[in-house]
């Protein structure tokens, strides 16, 4: 038992040991996670880490885990129970895991720009949502869509969160529920910022007033125009270019339904000056052929207006990033029963995704390529069949060195091809099931026999 208590789950720390300090993984003086059991702090910690990985990402995943090691190392196999190991991962500390994703985020950030805007740095923001079990206590905390009755629906979160364009790390984030704006969340987030940022977003976060405050603070704006009819040429302030214009915004008519309070609104500007650019879509086959971005980049020379609609392209990324962990690591539908353990698993998700970032730059640096080029998904598949053979006890150093390095070599041997314009439509291919949708709790559902002719059919 000794021996699986030192080396059971950790060994896949010896590859992100350099972003996560050990430090913030060592045993409490007291208290919880003080004692030196099988699921130590550290062990829970790269437990639960090893869990957001996997394919399966169940805890039952962990305890097999073990019980192969123990098998191979000939020791008494641990009961196939996942009650010891749930119970250690509530006693994680959420400040604590907080602690490591800022970590982490830090670590990603000391990756230089590359070209954007002047090399300034660009963080995209947007939102998500993610499903949960439909139990009481995240119901209350995230309750399902009022169109739903209860026990036909989950719980389902708003997740509003800040990007570095460049690196792709995840900085910060918020979580709310279905009566949240992104707006809202996002404003939580502004100590992200640094002065000389740029902020990028879509229509959603097209507003007056977080445009002013970001100014304030150093902070320049390139988003879509949402909620505001165009400025035409006859009244802008000055035509900077073709379809480029320098223009003004006036303050809006205060409205009690506002996110903000009236001090608020009266500390800011009367007017902003802002520079208005027509976009014309040159790829086909794409849903938008022409939009407006609004910015307070107004200087035409230092920022033309072709860098700004090629910046705004690549806000996209955006997408691929929360697609990268809710559908390649899987957390589109949570798995924990209460909204503690929901915290704590959405933050050891974004841990986990930050690492796999760092461990993309270091390989693609190594192989001389540009990191976008890296596959996520091919890096967390070479990841996930490498961490067996790094979960070895008596792994010497130099081996360490040599597998970690095949590691790096197979998550870059197959660059991804660059394809831009490529249209990507948010449609589905496959076709589901011809199942009934449940629209009575289960207890009092009826399924219809005839597959092709179903009704809504209730006891």
């Amino acid at each position: 038992m000794a021996l699986l208590r030192q080396k059971s789950f950790k060994q896949i720390g010896a590859v992100f040991e350099k972003f996560i300090p050990y430090s913030l993984l060592k045993p409490e003086q007291i208290g919880a996670m003080s004692r030196r059991r099988l699921f130590s702090k550290e062990n829970t910690f790269w437990a639960f880490f090893s869990q957001v990985l996997d394919a399966d990402g169940g805890c039952k995943e962990v305890i097999r885990k073990l019980q192969s090691y123990a098998s191979i190392k000939g020791v008494k196999v641990p009961s196939s129970s996942t009650a010891s190991y749930c119970t250690a991962r509530k006693k994680l500390d959420e400040r604590m895991l907080s602690e490591i994703l800022e970590h982490t985020a830090a670590r990603l950030e000391k990756i230089p720009e590359a070209g954007l805007l002047n090399d300034r740095r660009v963080i995209v923001v947007d939102g998500t949502g993610v499903s949960m079990p439909d139990t009481p206590p995240n119901q209350d905390i995230w309750p399902q869509p009022s169109s739903q009755k209860p026990g036909c629906g989950f719980p389902t979160a708003r997740i509003c969160a800040c990007f570095s364009l460049e690196s792709g790390a995840l900085l910060s984030y918020a979580i709310g529920n279905k009566k949240n704006h992104e707006l809202p969340l996002f404003r939580k987030q502004w100590k992200t910022f640094k002065q000389g940022d740029i902020f990028l977003g879509d229509k959603g976060f097209c507003s007056y007033f977080d445009i002013a405050n970001l100014e304030k603070r150093g902070v320049d704006s390139v988003i879509t125009l949402a909620r505001r009819a165009p400025v035409r040429a006859a009244n802008s302030l000055k035509k900077l270019g073709p379809d480029d214009l320098l223009i003004t915004w006036k303050r809006p008519v205060y409205n009690a339904k506002l996110s903000y309070s009236t001090d608020a609104w009266e500390k800011l500007p009367k007017e902003l000056i802002l520079r208005q650019t027509k976009v014309t879509v040159k790829y086909p086959g794409f849903r938008t052929q022409r939009f407006y971005i609004v910015t307070t980049l107004l200087d035409a020379a230092r920022y033309p207006a072709e860098e700004l609609a090629e910046l705004y392209f690549k806000r996209w990324d955006v997408e691929l990033f929360f697609r990268d962990i809710k559908t390649t690591m899987g957390m589109d539908i949570l798995r924990c029963r209460t909204p503690e353990m929901i915290r704590k698993e959405i933050l050891m998700h974004f841990i986990a995704y930050n690492c796999v970032r760092r461990l993309m730059y270091e390989a693609a640096e190594e192989a001389d390529v540009e990191v976008r080029r890296v596959s996520f998904k091919g890096s967390l598949q070479a990841l996930r069949n490498w961490e067996p053979h790094l979960n070895q006890a008596k792994v010497r150093k130099t081996e360490r060195f040599r597998l970690i390095s095949d590691l790096y070599d197979a998550m870059t041997n197959t660059p991804i091809r660059q394809r831009p314009g490529r249209s990507e439509p948010r449609c589905i291919k496959r076709r589901p099931k011809n199942y009934q949708l449940l629209t009575s709790p289960r207890h009092e559902m009826k399924e219809i026999l005839h597959r092709s002719r179903y009704r809504v059919a209730t006891a």
